[in-house]
């Protein structure tokens, strides 16, 4: 059964992580994704069907368009394969609770368009954030309607989870006065407060600082390697999913023996 659930896991995230690609190209400049269908950025041809098979189609066009012979980057069935192994990462994590899977597998795509985008452009779209809003507690109260292990409270939890991760967020913005990061990351930050705190406080709150560890540690390694100063502008949204996602998985593992450790 668990097999199974991976699998299909699998083959529906090479199938988000299809549409994500067309997510993150269009949303940044403001085009919808259902119009016009998908095409060649250099001929405009569509996209034929036998052409749309995640990963399948660019190996079997041997990486070019079939109309122009284009190059096509390596960049798409990469963001499918990536999507895919999340999604069998987070089916494996809930699969003892299937209702769990729409709230966490809805996270995990939404993280890796933002993340996307946030390296390409600079930006994390209220176009995606915000919808998460309404999205996400719909979703989880799904999660707690069918299993029956888990109360309502939960739901009270990631609220008070997204309103005390957001408040931090905007307090760290309002003191930086928005050089440290953007207002899309405050945003960004409720949406992972939701989700975090409805796994639980100490969850939530490797999150919150496993991003700014990620963070940094990536940030030293660019300084170390020259690539980055002091000054430079890095995108922190891929760091704040980073950390979320660590917590998501093994959240509970890292707060445990660091109770241990401190001897609490």
């Amino acid at each position: 059964m668990t097999a199974a659930l991976a699998v299909l896991a699998g083959l529906l995230g090479l199938a988000v992580g299809s549409f994500l690609n067309v997510v993150v190209w269009r949303v940044p400049r403001g085009e919808s994704v259902v119009s016009p269908r998908s095409h060649c950025p250099n001929c405009q041809h569509g996209i034929r069907p036998r052409d749309e098979i995640p990963v399948v189609s660019w190996l079997l066009l041997k990486r070019r368009c079939r109309d122009c012979g284009t190059a096509i980057s390596a960049r798409y069935p990469l963001v499918e394969l990536l999507t895919a192994a999340i999604f069998v990462a987070v089916a494996l994590r809930f699969h003892h609770s299937p209702s769990w899977l729409p709230a966490y597998l809805y996270l995990a795509g939404l993280g890796v368009a933002l993340a996307l985008i946030d390296l390409d452009v600079r930006k994390l779209p209220n176009a995606l954030t915000l919808p998460a809003y309404l999205v996400g507690p719909v979703l989880l109260a799904i999660a707690v309607a069918g299993d029956g292990d888990v109360g309502w409270d939960s739901l009270l939890r990631a609220a008070g989870g997204l309103a005390a991760m957001y408040a931090f967020y905007y307090l760290l913005w309002f003191i930086t006065s928005g050089r440290g990061m953007g207002f899309g990351d405050v945003k960004l930050a409720g949406v992972l407060g939701l989700f975090l705190a409805f796994l639980g406080w100490q969850t939530w709150a490797v999150g919150l600082f496993a991003g700014f560890f990620v963070g940094g540690v990536i940030g030293l390694v660019l300084m170390a390697a020259g690539r980055a100063g002091r000054k430079t502008k890095v995108p922190y949204g891929p760091f704040m999913l980073a950390g979320a996602f660590i917590a998501l998985f093994v959240g509970s593992t890292i707060a445990h023996s660091y109770l241990h450790v401190v001897g609490a």
